[in-house]
């Protein structure tokens, strides 16, 4: 099996699964959450729009490449193992990648189809992040100090829960763990934010 799966007729296919891995662990720990609130693309194409047809605008970008990518790995390696088995030798990449990434598509299509289906839908309610700016947020893990960001949770004026990098807007100031500050200044991905001792801040919500 190893050997089979190290082969470089494979080395596409054993890529994109460990990619899809990766991703799906840095959404597990939480450290993508402010990525997928701004990937999702705006698109109302019609059911024969190339981009609508592939799915495109029927997931967030980052879940509908993570679904593209389980499916070419997945394929893949199915046909390999197909190919192994009846002629004693896989195909070789430069066929069966592009193969294999073509028949992809479709199927990506419909999966991402299925997925928007029975998965919340709220997109009518998303929010750019820099609508962050002025309210109020807590600090959930790590500790703040201007240079090192730590990640805290923010609630837009829908009420959905955002996580953001944040550190202090003055040197010399800290932000521990449970603290509640105030985003003054987006910089980027990075939020810049003052303490509760230097504006006054209504409670945060849970």
């Amino acid at each position: 099996m190893l050997s089979f799966l190290g082969a470089s007729e494979n080395l596409a296919f054993v890529t994109a699964i460990v990619l899809m891995l990766l991703i799906g662990l840095v959404q597990l720990v939480g450290l993508g959450d402010h990525v997928g609130g701004e990937v999702h693309p705006d698109f109302h194409a019609d059911a024969d729009n190339l981009l609508s047809w592939l799915g495109v605008g029927q997931l967030p970008l980052l879940m509908l490449i993570v679904v593209f990518l389980a499916i070419f790995g997945a394929a893949g390696l199915i046909l390999q193992q197909a190919m192994f088995d009846s002629t004693g030798a896989p195909l070789a990449a430069w066929i069966a990648v592009p193969a294999v990434a073509f028949a992809s598509l479709p199927i990506t299509g419909l999966a991402a189809r299925g997925l928007a289906r029975i998965l919340p839908r709220d997109h009518t309610t998303a929010v750019p992040l820099e609508a962050l700016v002025g309210r109020s947020a807590q600090v959930v893990t790590g500790r703040a100090t201007l240079g090192s960001p730590a990640r805290a949770r923010a609630e837009d004026h829908h009420g959905q829960a955002h996580y953001v990098m944040v550190e202090p807007d003055r040197s010399g100031q800290v932000f521990e763990e449970g603290e509640r500050v105030l985003l003054v200044r987006r910089e980027g991905e990075l939020f810049r934010a003052i303490s509760r001792g230097d504006f006054h801040l209504p409670r945060l919500e849970s």
